[in-house]
């Protein structure tokens, strides 16, 4: 970002030592983009120093995440109940029941 200033710098300078002024619609104008450059680049040094509070604020939230999925998931890794389920030995069902309404039996298989 320093670069940014260094130019806006050197364009005032420049500008000052070419003896531009507002006298002339033309040289209000050129004053006018300069300090808009420079206002530029003050609002974009800003925003870069929060772009990189924003990374660090993200990483350290992104660490305590891990912490806390390691916490809780650790549990559930040691005592996962279908681990050893060979579900290949239910693929049959059975269902017997009896109708409410005329008491018939009813099957259903699969």
């Amino acid at each position: 970002m320093n670069y940014l200033f260094q130019k806006v710098s050197y364009l005032q300078g420049l500008a000052e030592g070419l003896g531009v002024d507002d006298t002339s619609n033309e040289g209000k104008l050129l004053l006018q983009i300069i300090d808009v450059l420079g206002e530029f680049t003050e609002v974009l040094d800003e925003v870069v120093e929060d772009q990189v509070g924003l990374e660090e604020y993200v990483s350290f939230i992104d660490e305590d995440l891990s912490d806390v999925e390691d916490e809780v998931y650790d549990d559930y890794d040691e005592f996962d109940e279908y681990d050893d389920f060979d579900f290949e030995d239910y693929d049959e069902f059975e269902l017997n029941d009896d109708c409410l309404d005329c008491g018939d039996s009813c099957n259903c298989e699969e």
